[in-house]
């Protein structure tokens, strides 16, 4: 008895293995349910694509807000975006060690510092974007590059419900399946 009942749950837990491994993501795509999705994450990109902030520094935002919140998903697309950009290996490694690396800008570090205060909790009783960070973010990007910055770490707060809730399969480019 004890053979069988142990026989059936290798077969179910072989069974649950192999519909898992099978599927791209927990969920299917949202925007089969919900088509005002693309206009929103087509808007986003518009939004952040006026070149007021270096590309490469958008995708290093990303990469760090993906590496906060443990999101594999994220990190790998973020980390093909800057291969693609031609971006060096130590500056992409070093993004999650960004505050003592030498690979990084003073604005880059400040975007990255930005990222951070806003995806992580901020000391009890503090702010967590100080009127000091703001002001050093400030010195490195005018009003509209500044607008830009902030509505890229809302867009990647946006896809960051997405991808912990969804898991999409982890891509290097989007246009690589990651829905089912």
């Amino acid at each position: 008895m004890t053979t069988t009942s142990n026989t059936s749950n290798t077969t179910a837990t072989t069974a649950t293995t192999a519909t898992t491994s099978a599927s791209l993501s927990r969920m299917p795509n949202p925007a089969e349910f919900v088509p005002e999705l693309n206009d929103i994450s087509a808007a986003l990109f518009r939004a952040t694509g006026n070149r007021s902030v270096p590309r490469t520094t958008m995708s290093l935002v990303h990469l760090r807000a993906g590496q906060i919140v443990h999101n594999t998903y994220l990190t790998v697309l973020n980390t093909g975006f800057l291969r693609k950009a031609g971006e060096s290996e130590e500056r992409i490694t070093a993004v999650s060690s960004w505050q003592d690396a030498p690979y990084f800008t003073a604005a880059e570090r400040a975007a990255l510092a930005l990222v951070e205060a806003t995806l992580q909790p901020a000391p009890h009783g503090r702010e967590r974007v100080s009127d000091e960070l703001y002001a050093e973010v400030a010195e490195h990007y005018g009003e509209k590059a500044l607008a830009t910055l902030t509505i890229a770490i809302g867009q990647i707060n946006f896809f960051i419900a997405l991808a912990v809730i969804g898991k999409p399969q982890p891509v290097a480019s989007l246009a690589d399946a990651q829905w089912d």
